[in-house]
């Protein structure tokens, strides 16, 4: 394995925050340039870090979640892109876990941890244009364009899906160098501008019945069903991470800044205004840490529970990760709007691009509308109903 010696004798975390401070002095500058941070993305190859979310019977780490999203965290300080596919890796193991058996799995889980593959997203089922064909019995062709597609570009396998022709969505795992597919690299947004999230292209792509996963499916079980909520608590830790990278760099430099003039006060951290707004950064930071730590145990106990997981626990596990999302969403874009508000005119000069902590929250959380995570809860508070499942909750 082709894992450094210096990360052999470290915990998860600790890893995550090395590699936070080898990507915090070029995250600036990258964000500018976008494309693919091919040399980071080997470097969380080499860290072991992608193997964390594997069964150990597959040589993986099987850490529990407040571990991995505690990594997804420590990341987004510095570079949100980056936690964001890391994230999203995590995801499609999870995914491939959740929708299929471990006779299907096994080798491929075996292969991502022995190898330290990075997994990559090509299934945005809201994205209809890929269709899946059924070209004999055990194989299919999926030809088509999927959008979204974070982390697809430099990943060694994808997830990956197409509507068949009666309207069912199959959900597939093929190597990303499986011949008709390519990556436009099209993704110009404001924000997450390294996560290549552009559009993939599928030619005439053959997928295997064996690497469809059919059973039990997706959300077809509360198990299953989880898989949305892994994704929404993802976003949450990436957003808190963020807005935490955001509070720090405006407590540093606040730190050297001298008061406005008509302050009472010598130096900026005297100022009382200064302080008042710093001590509203931190109550909702940390508010959103309390309630995204509350739903983290949730999901950890019904990721336990496996197929004996009830309708009924899953819906109270998204209420909890719907509070999380609202408060994050909220605590991630008051701070990077408002950190300017302590720094001052100069914070602004195009060069530091601090304005980037505020587009990649912007970008993120326009992932799915926050307004239904309001609709979800209010309505659980006020009538008792859980969400039902879906690919967003």
């Amino acid at each position: 394995m082709n894992i450094r010696q210096s990360y052999l004798d470290q915990s998860p975390l600790e890893i995550a925050r090395e590699l936070a401070e080898t990507f915090a002095p070029t995250a600036a500058e990258r964000d500018k340039q976008g494309g693919n941070p091919k040399a980071e993305r080997d470097l969380i190859r080499q860290s072991g870090l992608l193997g964390l979310s594997i069964p150990k019977q597959y040589g993986g780490q099987e850490a529990d979640w407040q571990t991995i999203f505690s990594t997804i965290q420590t990341i987004a300080q510095v570079d949100s892109s980056l936690a964001h596919v890391y994230g999203f890796h995590h995801l499609l193991i999870a995914t491939v876990q959740l929708f299929s058996q471990s006779e299907q799995y096994a080798p491929w889980f075996e292969q991502t941890a022995q190898n330290n593959l990075f997994w990559g997203n090509t299934l945005n089922p809201l994205d209809r244009r890929t269709i899946a064909i059924k070209v004999s019995e055990n194989e299919y062709i999926f030809h088509g364009d999927k959008s979204f597609c974070s982390g697809s570009i430099d990943s060694d396998m994808l997830l990956c899906s197409g509507y068949n022709e009666a309207g069912k969505l199959l959900i597939g795992v093929i190597p990303t160098q499986r011949e008709g597919v390519s990556f436009l690299g099209d993704w110009n947004n404001i924000g997450q501008r390294q996560t290549d999230s552009g559009t993939s292209h599928f030619e005439q792509v053959n997928i295997h019945e064996d690497e469809l996963l059919l059973n039990p499916g997706p959300l077809s079980t509360p198990y299953s069903s989880l898989r949305p909520l892994i994704a929404q608590l993802i976003f949450v830790h990436l957003f808190l991470g963020v807005a935490e990278g955001a509070f720090d760099v405006a407590k540093q430099t606040v730190k050297t800044q001298k008061a406005w003039s008509k302050s009472l006060a010598e130096d900026a951290v005297n100022d009382p205004f200064t302080q008042k707004h710093f001590a509203e950064f931190y109550v909702q930071l940390e508010g959103g840490r309390l309630l995204a730590d509350k739903a983290v145990q949730a999901l950890q106990a019904a990721w336990e529970l496996g197929n004996d997981l009830s309708a009924e626990q899953r819906g109270e596990v998204s209420v909890a990760i719907a509070t999380a999302k609202i408060a994050a969403t909220n605590t991630s874009l008051y701070i990077t709007q408002n950190i300017f508000q302590v720094m001052g005119a100069r914070a602004t000069t195009a060069k530091l691009n601090l304005d980037r902590f505020w587009r990649n929250v912007r970008t993120q959380t326009l992932h799915d509308p926050i307004d239904y995570k309001y609709q979800e809860v209010g309505e659980w508070v006020l009538t008792g109903k859980v969400p039902d499942p879906s690919f967003y909750s």
